[in-house]
């Protein structure tokens, strides 16, 4: 037999990725790891590689393949059989803990896909869909929907509380009227008659409230001036005329959106 033979036939780098199942550039990645050695060039300038390289490579490629990031690879491939034992349970525990991880967001992404519950707890969920059912217009369920984000974040102990109020008011027919006859405003200008309309109806609406129930049955939100703030700017965002809907009502003897107030009427208001 010849010597070279003996010493079994040797690889190119393509060859040796072909038998590995890896590319040539992975190859050339993990000799720029560290991982797999380089072998010198032959006189012909080529690396040539044994069967030995192939074992070491697919090695690397299995490790690779389950997770195993390249900076423990090494580790790994020259550990004993009790420190390869323990460092694939850690490994596992980790891969465990990452699925789990994304178990999580795809329950996150399940939420998104279902609209309001994404940050909303249910009962305001319940709330919006009720507004919805009544004929409301989306425009305004939306204005309702962001308000409650915030509120759910900042006082999600109060949520039960207040929405058991707005579910007890939706009860008036009255009240879902003014809801539908804002949505039918949406379209119009600071102008238009039927916001004012709208006001010289709610006004009276929201002091009969008070006078029978008390100041704090229209308004128990008890949240900071800042925060309310926020919360006014969203409304008015999403729905512009709400704004000039605001204006209408101080007129009237009553103002804010989110912490409404009596004040004094404007002279000669209707």
């Amino acid at each position: 037999m010849s010597d070279s033979w003996e010493a079994g036939p040797m690889l190119t780098i393509g060859e040796l990725a072909s038998y590995a199942g890896v590319t040539v550039r992975a190859v050339r990645h993990y000799h720029a790891k560290g991982l797999l050695p380089e072998p010198e060039r032959d006189h012909s300038g080529y690396r040539r590689y044994d069967a030995g390289a192939v074992v070491e490579l697919i090695k690397i490629r299995t490790l690779a393949e389950a997770g195993v990031p390249l900076a423990r690879v090494r580790e790994l491939l020259q550990a004993d059989a009790e420190g390869f034992a323990a460092a694939v349970a850690d490994i596992d525990r980790r891969l465990r803990a990452e699925i789990r991880e994304r178990q999580r967001h795809r329950e996150q992404i399940a939420r998104l896909a279902a609209g309001d519950s994404l940050a909303l707890p249910p009962e305001v969920v319940a709330f919006l869909d009720r507004l919805r059912a009544i004929g409301v217009d989306e425009r305004i369920v939306q204005v309702e929907r962001d308000g409650w984000i915030p509120l759910a974040a900042h006082s999600p102990e109060r949520i039960p509380e207040w929405v058991a109020r707005k579910r007890e008011q939706l009860a008036d027919p009255q009240l879902i009227d003014f809801y539908l006859t804002l949505g039918q405003a949406l379209d119009r200008t600071d102008d238009d008659p039927r916001l004012v309309e709208l006001a010289d109806k709610l006004a009276p609406y929201i002091t009969r409230m008070a006078d029978e129930q008390g100041d704090d049955y229209v308004d128990d939100a008890d949240i900071e001036p800042p925060f309310v703030k926020l919360m006014d700017t969203l409304a008015f965002d999403a729905a512009p005329p709400a704004r000039r809907l605001i204006e209408l009502l101080k007129q009237r003897g009553w103002t804010g959106w989110t912490k409404l107030e009596r004040v004094d009427p404007a002279p000669g208001a209707t």
